[in-house]
């Protein structure tokens, strides 16, 4: 009866997924136009751009856009495998295959002995729940990276460390999968991995670490938390400007400067707190890898300058990693990341307009959508410290019966 209803449940896990998966190819096929702005240019036009210069041997040196690490340029030429379809077909179709692959993974991990299949779940519901973006930008590969590094975990060290170096070549944040790493192995690895691949990428094709400077420059997106502050002075007579700036929509005016300093601090205080979480830690468990870097992420995702719908995609793989653990802690703090992909898809594309207006709907949209990254972040944040840092409250000791006492008094 426990294997039939088992197989029920995962051919109704397959079937969504097919089903909400056929709908989002729709979509970046363009067979259905969905609402909002074209999500899909970024590929047929920005990417394909860089496509055209890395083949050439060299990074885009003159585009501010690129800011990202050198081994970004593996997804961004990957299409050329498809090589039988336009490169934004193709990239659409290494997609949709990475987002199989996380399935996969998580399936396999989560019908392990003692592990659950709620992550996998996760997985199908929240990747539709973002829209076609998923498909329309590398993170979901980046993601599929992520998620191998963290299920190789504690049984295979040296392969998680490898593959979160990789990831962190790929787009950064996959270094902090390494937060509860353990031992020297995992650490080692990714060292070894992350500085064979940088001389590689440093001395075959110029301008490799370039993105680190554009990086740098970048103002304050008008989706961050940071940007709720010009969204409400805009109310009262702000008068920055909303232009598209090294990639993004973002704020340019008077006090901007400031509020990316804050931004800045506040990642750095985020960075304070695990490294404090990271001493006072005593009990690991199968499950710490994973809980600490859905911390980690979410605390530097929720606190930096850009909060890219894309963003959300990591998020979600990373939660799912949590539930594939049945004693995992984060089920209410995921919840509210599957809430905020929801959130995130009205907010970009659907009422992108409003947004860039900052009305009220839009401002309304922006509020909650990072009110409820901010929720889900403490909210981890404190699980992980209680199950992992705070020290366990003693044991009482049972009172003496009374006859006992007064047999052990001396006559």
């Amino acid at each position: 009866m426990e294997t039939t209803g088992t197989r029920r449940s995962l051919a109704r896990l397959l079937a969504i997924w097919a089903l909400t998966r056929v709908i989002l190819l729709l979509f970046v096929f363009k067979v259905y136009v969905f609402p909002g702005p074209d999500v899909t240019s970024d590929v047929s036009v920005i990417y394909q751009g860089w496509y055209d210069v890395l083949r050439t041997g060299t990074f885009p040196l003159n585009d501010v856009t690129w800011q990202y690490p050198p081994a970004a340029a593996l997804p961004i030429l990957s299409p050329a495998l498809v090589f039988w379809l336009d490169y934004p077909s193709a990239f659409f179709v290494l997609a949709f295959t990475a987002d199989l692959a996380v399935l996969l993974l998580l399936l396999y991990a989560g019908l392990r002995p003692g592990r659950s299949v709620r992550g996998a779940w996760v997985w199908v519901a929240g990747v539709p729940l973002l829209g076609p973006t998923v498909y329309a930008r590398y993170d979901v590969m980046v993601t599929a990276v992520a998620v191998a590094a963290l299920l190789a975990g504690a049984r295979r060290p040296r392969l998680m460390g490898s593959l979160a170096a990789f990831g962190a070549m790929l787009k950064v944040w996959p270094v902090l999968l390494l937060l509860a790493a353990r031992g020297r192995a995992a650490w080692g690895w990714a060292a070894l991995t992350a500085g064979a691949l940088s001389a590689v990428f440093a001395f075959t094709m110029p301008g490799a670490f370039a993105f680190l400077t554009f990086q740098r420059d970048r103002g304050t997106e008008v989706e961050s938390l940071g940007a709720l502050v010009f969204h409400v002075a805009r109310q009262y007579g702000w008068d920055g400007q909303v232009l598209l700036n090294y990639g993004s929509v973002e704020f340019l005016g008077p006090y901007v400067d400031v509020v990316s300093s804050a931004a800045l601090v506040l990642s750095g205080l985020a960075f304070g707190w695990l490294l404090l979480w990271r001493l006072r830690a005593r009990r690991f468990e199968a499950r710490t890898l994973a809980d600490a870097a859905f911390v980690g992420v979410l605390m530097f995702t929720t606190t930096s300058r850009v909060i890219s719908p894309q963003y959300l995609v990591w998020l979600v793989g990373l939660a799912a990693v949590c539930l594939c653990f049945r004693e995992s802690r984060m089920r209410l703090p995921v919840s509210l990341v599957l809430a905020a992909s929801l959130v995130t898809v009205l907010e970009f594309p659907v009422y992108f307009s409003h947004v860039v207006a900052s009305d009220g709907l839009g401002v309304t949209l922006l509020f909650l959508r990072n009110g409820l990254l901010v929720a889900a972040t403490l909210l981890a944040a404190r699980e992980l410290w209680r199950t992992t840092a705070a020290r366990p409250a003693p044991t009482p000791v049972p009172a003496q019966p009374a006859r006992a006492r007064e047999t052990s008094l001396p006559s």
